[in-house]
Order: structure tokens, then C-alpha cells, then sequence
């Protein structure tokens, strides 16, 4: 089965186990996985290995020194942020091909940059959440990830 392409940015990761769940869900869904410095762990294969990264080799990872990099790379027109501040939820979205989705650290979401780029180009409602219970303050990085690359399959099968 071919997938219309999808993408998903992760900015300045902080965590190995994350990036490796979403390196996982990236090959498993067909999605180009873009990865921005600086990141919080080694990505060399011996890194790599000890995250459980084994299939890296099916990841279609590309790295970015920076933000502005990423920008230059890539072009992106169309971008979702997943955040806790979003005015909408994640279903309600209607997703293209070629889309970027893109997910902060573990520890501080994305830089205001990042945040004012996409509300500049794409506007708020471009800001989307997981919908949770009231005292639950986030869900996991790779949680949120799989949850919404699969909502995109969805509705673009």
C-alpha cells in the first residue's frame, strides 16, 4: 500500500526513547521523520542501538542544525502543531498530503519561534491538542505523535 506522504518534526528532542517510538511510528506509517538541533542525545548508530532504534535503517530521518535550516530545507506550507495550548482538537483537523506535524521537547514545547512561524503562516487553528482529562498536565511525546499521524492516515485513506 502506498501512503500519501506525511511529516513529522521534532524539535530540539530530549528524549532517546521518544525518538526511537517515533522513528518506529514514522516507517510504520510511511512518514518522512525530520529531526531538529540541537537534540538532548547522541543520534550515532551505538546511540541509536541502545534506544532500540535496530530498524533506523527504514527511517526516512533527516536532520536539521536548526530551525532556520529546517525552513530552508523544506518549505513547508502547510504545518499542525501539537500542543496543550491548542484551540482545537486533533480530529477536528483536515489534513493534506504532505503536511508537517510538529511536536516541542519533552520538557518546553517548541522555541516562540516556532510558535510564531506556524501562526504567521498558518494561522491558530493550526494549533491543535489532545483532548484529556481535567488534572492530566500532557500525554506522552510518542503517544501524541502516533495518535495524530494515524488520524491523518485516516482521513486521507
Amino acid at each position: 500500500m502506498t501512503l500519501p506522504p506525511l511529516n513529522i518534526v521534532l524539535v530540539h528532542p530530549e528524549i532517546p526513547n521518544n525518538t526511537g517510538n517515533i522513528g518506529r511510528t514514522a516507517a510504520a506509517a510511511g512518514c518522512r521523520l525530520h529531526i531538529i538541533h540541537p537534540i538532548g542525545f547522541d543520534m550515532t548508530g551505538k546511540a541509536r542501538r541502545r534506544a532500540g532504534l535496530d530498524y533506523w535503517h527504514l527511517v526516512d530521518c533527516r536532520e536539521h542544525a536548526s530551525w532556520e535550516a529546517f525552513l530552508e530545507q523544506e518549505s513547508p506550507s502547510r504545518a499542525w502543531l501539537l500542543t496543550t495550548r491548542g484551540t482545537r482538537t486533533y480530529w477536528d483537523a483536515d489534513y493534506q498530503p504532505n503536511d508537517y506535524f510538529l511536536f516541542g521537547s519533552e520538557s518546553a514545547g517548541v522555541p516562540d519561534a516556532v510558535r510564531q512561524w506556524l501562526l504567521s503562516t498558518n494561522g491558530e487553528d493550526h494549533e491543535l491538542l489532545m483532548p484529556m482529562q481535567p488534572g492530566i498536565r500532557s500525554l506522552n511525546l510518542a503517544t501524541t505523535a502516533c495518535a495524530a499521524v494515524y488520524e491523518a492516515r485516516r482521513q486521507l485513506r
